[in-house]
């Protein structure tokens, strides 16, 4: 009798004291797992990315916290990436996805783009969104990421804007819209 009555008293407590001391209850994982379940995870590879290793992560960064639908994880070793990453002597490019869990698409971090002066961070951001479904808005101001060269070379803005965050989410999301296949053009960022 004591036990029955004692039981459900403890669970309580336990429930409140960790609330109080900010540990999540058993009751939240699930809509945490849930959240993450529905996430896509794309793996790439900056292995071959040369000077652009450290643009690559930051823009990884940028993406990662612009979206919820999709994140962009390094590759682990033995694990073939959906987005490979490659330093070149040509000009900006990249595959247009958006590409799948099992695809893969290829940027290539044009070291013409740099050498004329544009920022190697936005140049990454902005073959990242090809990668993820986002075609040229060409002619287009710095504060469209997709606009590419035409922001200028002054342009440093890495993040995509609500258009672009948007058409990302619809690509990565459930249902219909997350289903659209990938274009698999080549995209070349001159002007």
């Amino acid at each position: 009798m004591l036990r029955r009555i004692l039981t459900p008293l403890l669970i309580t407590l336990s429930a409140l004291a960790m609330t109080l001391t900010g540990v999540a209850p058993a009751s939240a994982a699930p809509a945490e797992q849930a959240r993450t379940a529905a996430q896509t995870v794309l793996y790439y590879d900056s292995s071959q990315a040369a000077e652009y290793t450290s643009a690559v992560a930051t823009a990884v960064s940028v993406w990662n916290s612009s979206v919820t639908n999709v994140r962009l994880a390094p590759a682990p070793a033995g694990r073939r990436a959906e987005i490979r990453i490659i330093a070149d002597n040509g000009w900006p490019r990249a595959h247009l996805g958006p590409v799948r869990p099992g695809g893969q698409v290829t940027v290539w971090m044009g070291r013409q783009g740099t050498a004329e002066g544009y920022d190697a961070v936005r140049i990454a951001a902005h073959e990242l969104g090809h990668s993820l479904g986002l075609p040229d808005v060409k002619p287009g101001p710095c504060s469209s990421l997709m606009s590419g060269s035409t922001g200028g070379v002054s342009c440093t803005n890495p993040n995509p804007n609500a258009a672009e965050r948007a058409r990302v989410e619809a690509n990565y999301g459930g249902g219909l819209a997350g289903q659209s296949v990938p274009d698999g053009r080549i995209l070349v960022d001159r002007g």
